[in-house]
């Protein structure tokens, strides 16, 4: 499992010349080692930070430069023909009629967040698989909300919080328009932006981000601001980022009056708010999920190492808390609640891909490889399981340890009341339509480009990428053959027209250990450890290969303060006790939330709602030597699926074999969760059972986090 760190320093070890022989001619390749990359030049092909800004630890490629092969391919066409693909067709609020994003004067009774959560994926997995339906269709929306720009530069509907303009459906849409740009370089979306970023900068301070979620999420008004910026250089642009960070809820500072904590709370069994409760500025989260790293990108402009280290801090203040789980997340249901910290605590699916984005602009921010690997983590672990394997319906809160997935309410035990815990194509809005956006941005940046022109492979998984490297911009294309994450061997095949020099960078994940580098056959380096990137400087011609081999050896983690639960991993895949599951088919139109809308005439029998219910036992703890786990845990290889899709319990290519006992007073309690792990004995009298463990991503119903069992 990944060790969440402090902010670490820039570290460049140990280097190597090599002699290698391609075609008789001699090639000299250099391999370094280094932690991050260095800063001190500045790409010539794609777009960095200017100055003021701290310079670019790596930059994103235009959309459209990574194309999606094997099972993320899959995934995305998965989307398109599920949900995200019809969301148009049955969701109220992208009705058309009567739509505020598509009313020149903003309104309509159809205009807020909704709208730019969905496009935001919806768009994007048209540009990444060429999809012209899906690209025309957006352009309605993107036209609609170019035309929408008013004389005074506000555009989009009129919505307000309070007194005040709400800003933050337009912090969205924006996410929108650079997707759009970067596709298509429309010159529209840069003279919207300035104006409408011109308007912004008029509002008074007292009117400017003024109400609930959008001034805890003015990071992203602040991330779209820097992105004009490094294309225009309009120097007000820097003065508008002065003003929304100064505006934007305080994610910097420590031991906030509880009065300025606005997410609902309570404590369990009435007890006094803890002293820590007040490191956060808010525990709602989806608004931590995306919020916590506004002080990262406002040190792009302040240069103040304490900003940079706040996110950092945010990031671990809400784990130490609520996230002692396996999966990457952290357990606050909606709204974390102290007292309420057990695996069967959940995340929305909103809170997944948020952190999931999150995650990829800090790998751009710091140039840290931690914040890629805790990308994977969530990706290929929790992600998954919070969507029905057809993307045709999803959970509003997935947790580590799920056991029973009906229509009931759950609370208290669950934070909201409601059936929050069945697939339904309908609850709740937000992640309904926000989810869209998890897969195709994943894509987006799994490739970087690296301030010395070079391409830095930051993230893993089946993919081919086209992208302009070394002095002279000669194009490549290098496709990443593997079934990553589910072994550990990665195959680039380098295609250009001529012989060019460039630096590649291979990201070497924190889990692994001595890794193996080969260049056409021949290997170049091994025996490599907790380092940040493996850096190939060397003249590339086309056909050449390179292997990068990662060691998965079995883990074990405890989790101290959750009862010293622990959790089994292998690589970035964390493994759950495999269940057996029953899909019982329900109607949307009588099991969704009370605030699920859809449009009339849309045909609910279509999209069916699912409970999904235990058809074995589950209520094992594992029987592991932890210090020597590989003794008692067996890794089983299968088939790989001919679907392309890994994540379903009979599709899965790694299994674990394990023995297990079961613990008897382990059951549902009143609430109808699988039972608190601190309410459980540490002994079992019962006789060890084989059982077998899949990856979490692929179990819908899990148990992740086991009890201690001594």
């Amino acid at each position: 499992m990944i060790q969440y760190p402090k902010l670490k320093t820039l570290a460049t070890v140990l280097s190597f010349v090599l002699l290698a022989s391609c075609n008789k001619v001699e090639q000299t390749s250099s391999i370094s080692l280094v932690e991050r990359i260095d800063t001190t030049t500045t790409n010539a092909h794609y777009i960095s930070n200017r100055a003021p800004l701290k310079p670019s630890a790596l930059i994103k490629l235009p959309v459209g430069s990574v194309k999606p092969e094997g099972f993320l391919k899959e995934y995305l066409v998965r989307q398109k023909n599920g949900l995200t693909g019809h969301l148009g067709e049955i969701s109220a609020w992208l009705q058309k009629e009567d739509n505020a994003w598509l009313n020149e004067n903003g309104e309509g009774n159809w205009g807020w967040e909704e709208v730019p959560y969905w496009l935001k994926g919806y768009a994007n997995i048209g540009y990444l698989l060429e999809d012209q339906k899906m690209i025309d269709e957006a352009m309605v929306w993107l036209e609609g909300t170019i035309a929408s720009q008013r004389e005074d530069g506000n555009f989009g509907p009129r919505h307000f919080d309070g007194d005040n303009h709400d800003f933050w459906a337009n912090m969205i849409m924006l996410y929108c328009l650079q997707s759009y740009y970067e596709y298509s370089h429309d010159e529209r979306v840069i003279e919207l932006m300035t104006n409408y970023f011109k308007y912004e900068l008029t509002v008074p301070d007292e009117n400017f981000l003024n109400g609930y979620w959008q001034k805890l999420r003015g990071g992203d008004n602040l991330h779209s601001v820097l992105w004009l910026y490094n294309r225009t250089g309009d120097k007000f642009l820097l003065d508008l980022a002065e003003k929304i960070h100064r505006n934007t809820s305080d994610w910097v500072g420590r031991q906030h009056d509880i009065k300025d904590i606005h997410n609902y709370y309570e404590v369990r069994n009435g007890g006094e708010v803890p002293d820590w409760y007040r490191d956060q500025i808010d525990w709602h989260n989806v608004n931590h999920a995306q919020a916590f790293r506004e002080p990262a990108q406002y040190a792009l402009l302040s240069h103040d190492e304490q900003h940079l280290k706040a996110s950092y801090e945010n990031f671990e203040i809400i784990r130490e808390h609520f996230g002692q789980v396996p999966g990457g997340m952290f357990g606050s249901d909606e709204n974390a609640r102290p007292g309420y910290a057990d695996p069967r605590q959940g995340i929305e699916t909103c809170g997944i891909v948020e952190q999931m984005n999150s995650d990829e602009h800090l790998m751009r921010i710091t140039g840290d490889p931690f914040w890629a690997d805790h990308a994977e983590e969530i990706a290929y672990n929790i992600y998954p399981a919070a969507v029905m394997p057809d993307f045709k319906s999803l959970h509003y809160i997935t947790s580590p340890n799920m056991v029973l997935l009906d229509a009931e309410n759950h609370a208290p035990g669950i934070a909201n009341s409601g059936p929050f815990l069945m697939m339904n194509p309908f609850s709740s809005r937000c992640c309904q339509h926000n989810h869209s956006q998890g897969w195709p941005y994943f894509v987006e940046n799994l490739w970087m480009a690296s301030p010395d022109n070079g391409l830095v492979a930051a993230i893993y998984g089946p993919n081919t990428v086209t992208a302009k490297v070394g002095k002279e911009g000669t194009e490549v294309t290098i496709k990443e053959e593997t079934h990553y994450p589910f072994e550990g061997q990665l195959n680039f095949t380098l295609k250009m027209d001529e012989v060019i020099s460039f630096p590649l960078y291979l990201r070497i994940p924190a889990w692994t250990k001595n890794a193996k580098i080969t260049i056409n056959g021949d290997v170049v380096k091994s025996d490599i450890s907790k380092v940040g990137f493996a850096k190939i400087d060397r003249e590339w011609k086309s056909g050449d290969q390179i292997t990068l081999t990662l060691p998965m050896d079995i883990k074990v983690e405890t989790w101290e303060k959750n009862s010293n639960s622990f959790s089994v991993s292998r690589g970035p895949l964390t493994y759950s006790l495999k269940i057996g599951e029953d899909y019982v088919k329900r109607e949307s139109d009588q099991t969704a939330i009370w605030d699920s809308k859809w449009q009339e005439g849309a045909d609910t029998q279509k999209w069916p709602s699912w409970e999904i219910r235990p058809t074995t036992v589950w209520n094992y703890s594992l029987v592991v030597d932890k210090k020597n786990p590989e003794k008692s845990l067996e890794v089983v290889e299968r088939a790989w699926p001919s679907s392309e899709f890994p994540f379903t319990p009979e599709s899965v290519p790694i299994v674990i074999k394990a023995k297990a006992k079961q613990i008897s007073e382990w059951r549902l309690d009143e609430h109808g969760l699988v039972g608190e792990l601190k309410d459980l004995p540490k002994t079992s009298t019962s006789p060890e059972e084989e059982v077998e463990l899949i990856p979490m991503g692929a179990a819908r119903l899990r148990i992740s986090a086991f009890p201690e069992l001594k």
